[in-house]
């Protein structure tokens, strides 16, 4: 059925929202203050979901997407806001989380802190590949479909990764190869040193190394092969490891292919900063740092702190930690490797202040712990509202919020990091 309606505000998943025959219609790419058409292709009893067909009078706010393949591209939520306008509502539907679902009183929720860098930010990416009759297609996939768009360029990486699309393309197109890379990562470091890794499906990788390795030797770039888990990456050449900066004086912070570093960097610094600040550790505090990485907060808590133990399931990254840790000359360190639900019932020694920054699935399953470690204090970082806010909720039986705040590490995007504080309650 198509239909037209004005939408009248944004909803959370980033659509616009308007109204048909007093049931809601969340349609994708439309913004407040648009009148369009749609094609409604759900349609539930309390609303419905529809494609966005045409504008047929755009908003007042509505501008010009920087990228071409926006709208076809499943990447981006909001290029056609401008900027300011992204964050106020980023704001607004921030806190109408908060309230709604975590029950936080308002007055607990702090601006959301905006980026600099609004395009060209993203330090990783994955293209995705597929091969047809017409050449070898690489892009990334059209929102809720895995048909690749297959793009030129991407103004939202950073420009040596968006440089790398087209080398990349002709490497693979014509050869008896492109039928086998179904997805090339690729992610840059704060000196803007890059790394490849392709991921390869087919028989004998050992001849299929030779070829690339001799296809690639002279690129400006550390180029690996994964054949299925993490466990299998092969280095060709170049320098695997990539560096990120943090804090100031800048701690530098190794991590290797496999491993997680926020896809902003300038907004990583930022992000380090607001948690350093909130969680305002003294020379004698115990700190935890769970779900820790490399020591993306670890090592800038050392600083701080008179101790500092991360944990981390996955051992790569921990041994990345210790290394970053022993290259800056922190003795005040511990790391384990040990998923962080079986390792909290185990700990028993005293702790003042707890940093946790989950998958986005959360942390149900060690809150228990944590609650038990009666901590002075615990900042919770997240890049997932919804469980963040049922988290919450958990630590609420022994703790309050007394601030929240949203992070804006995606611009273009309807994503935002969050930052929560909880102090023990009084008895």
């Amino acid at each position: 059925m198509i239909v037209e309606l004005t939408i009248t505000t944004l909803a959370h998943g980033g659509s616009g929202l308007g109204h048909h025959d007093g049931k809601a219609v969340f349609v994708q790419g439309a913004v407040p203050g648009d009148r369009v058409q749609c094609r409604i292709f759900q349609n539930k009893k309390r609303y419905a979901r529809a494609e966005l067909m045409a504008v047929l009078e755009p908003s007042a706010v509505r501008q010009t997407p920087p990228c071409p393949y926006f709208g076809d591209c499943g990447g981006c939520d909001w290029q056609q806001l401008p900027y300011d306008e992204q964050c106020r509502w980023k704001q607004q539907l921030f806190a109408d989380s908060c309230e709604r679902h975590g029950h936080i009183d308002p007055a607990q929720v702090l601006p959301l802190v905006p980026a600099r860098q609004t395009l060209a930010y993203r330090s990783r990416v994955q293209f995705k590949c597929h091969n047809t009759p017409d050449g070898f297609v690489l892009g990334f996939f059209r929102r809720g479909s895995h048909y690749v768009i297959d793009i030129d360029h991407c103004p939202v990486i950073a420009s040596q990764l968006s440089a790398l699309i087209a080398p990349l393309r002709q490497l693979f197109d014509g050869s008896a190869y492109a039928s086998v890379v179904p997805q090339i990562d690729v992610a840059t470091g704060s000196d803007d040193r890059c790394r490849i890794v392709v991921h390869f499906l087919g028989a004998q990788p050992d001849h299929f190394h030779q070829w690339l390795y001799e296809r690639t030797e002279s690129w400006d770039a550390a180029v690996l092969v994964q054949s299925g888990r993490k466990s299998s990456l092969c280095q060709l050449h170049g320098e695997a490891d990539l560096v990120i900066e943090v804090d100031e004086p800048p701690v530098a912070l190794r991590y290797g292919p496999g491993g997680f570093a926020q896809v902003h960097l300038e907004q990583n610094r930022a992000l380090v900063d607001l948690v350093i600040a909130r969680a305002d550790v003294s020379a004698t505090d115990r700190v935890l740092d769970l779900y820790c990485g490399m020591g993306n907060f670890s090592l800038p808590l050392a600083r701080r702190a008179a101790s500092v133990v991360g944990v981390e399931d996955y051992p790569l990254s921990i041994d990345y930690a210790k290394r970053n840790s022993a290259a800056q000359g922190f003795e005040n360190t511990r790391f384990f490797a040990r998923a962080v639900e079986s390792f909290m019932p185990q700990w028993q020694e005293p702790v003042d202040v707890i940093v946790l920054d989950p998958p986005r699935s959360g942390a149900r399953e060690a809150l228990d712990g944590i609650l038990a470690c009666r901590p002075r204090k615990i900042v919770y970082v997240s890049c997932d509202q919804q469980t963040m806010m049922r988290d919450l909720k958990v630590l609420g039986q022994g703790y309050q919020v007394v601030s929240i705040q949203a992070v804006d590490m995606f611009p273009q995007t309807c994503h935002t990091e969050a930052v929560a504080v909880l102090e023990r309650r009084q008895p």
